[in-house]
């Protein structure tokens, strides 16, 4: 019985500490162009997710698309335009991007791209992690060793802790002027979906705080 205690303990400790120790995805940084003043309605938006990976790529932009639909605004996605083949091996320059946009009649641009990733090994130990005094095994050495000898030599094992820090940049199309910069960063995204989902959420809500209805 007290093993069988203390092992849900311990897994329930271990899914706790990735779940709610905090949010594993957070703003760490704004800015807003103090000198920028809008001289134009806002109707088109051009999105961008400055990424390798095609599908990473296709997810952002399916997000980035939608929440600005969600806004109000008509939506162009830069892989509708510039979508990947094995055969390209530069990135689109930025002149051949800006004669699409403009061509496109967009007034906005919002790009998103990965600038800083890190991976950290973590060591979790086994059951011997679990540190606390509990009063199966009184106040003398032997009831606390005898308490936790079965555990000794219970082997932990190495995680990799991945951090991705993300960048949202908003300029105006006509001036390529930067109206506003988002940072975040995520910590052990569970998918590719969900990450999309919840970057691109945090950073609209974040615009809307900082800037209002760019309308």
């Amino acid at each position: 019985m007290r093993i069988q205690y203390v092992n849900t303990v311990l897994v329930f400790c271990i899914f706790f500490s990735f779940t709610n120790c905090g949010p594993t995805q957070k703003v760490t940084y704004s800015w807003k162009n103090p000198a920028y003043k809008s001289q134009q309605s806002f109707k088109k938006i051009f999105v961008a997710a400055l990424v390798k990976n095609p599908h990473v790529r296709t997810h952002l932009e399916d997000e980035m698309g939608m929440a600005a639909t969600a806004q109000g605004f008509m939506v162009e996605r830069s892989l509708d335009y510039f979508p990947p083949t094995f055969k390209d091996k530069e990135p689109v320059s930025r002149e051949t991007m800006m004669e699409k946009i403009k061509s496109l009649q967009c007034d906005l641009i919002f790009t998103i791209a990965l600038v800083d990733k890190e991976s950290e090994a973590r060591y979790v130990p086994g059951n011997m992690g679990m540190y606390g005094p509990y009063p199966a095994y009184g106040l003398r050495f032997r009831g606390y060793y005898s308490y936790w000898y079965p555990y000794m030599y219970d082997p932990g094992y190495y995680v990799t802790d991945k951090t991705y820090v993300m960048e949202g940049n908003l300029f105006e199309a006509s001036t390529e002027t930067l109206i506003w910069s988002v940072q975040t960063e995520t910590l052990n995204p569970p998918s590719i979906e969900r990450f999309s989902k919840d970057l691109i959420d945090m950073m609209m809500k974040k615009g809307v705080e900082d800037l209002g209805m760019i309308k």
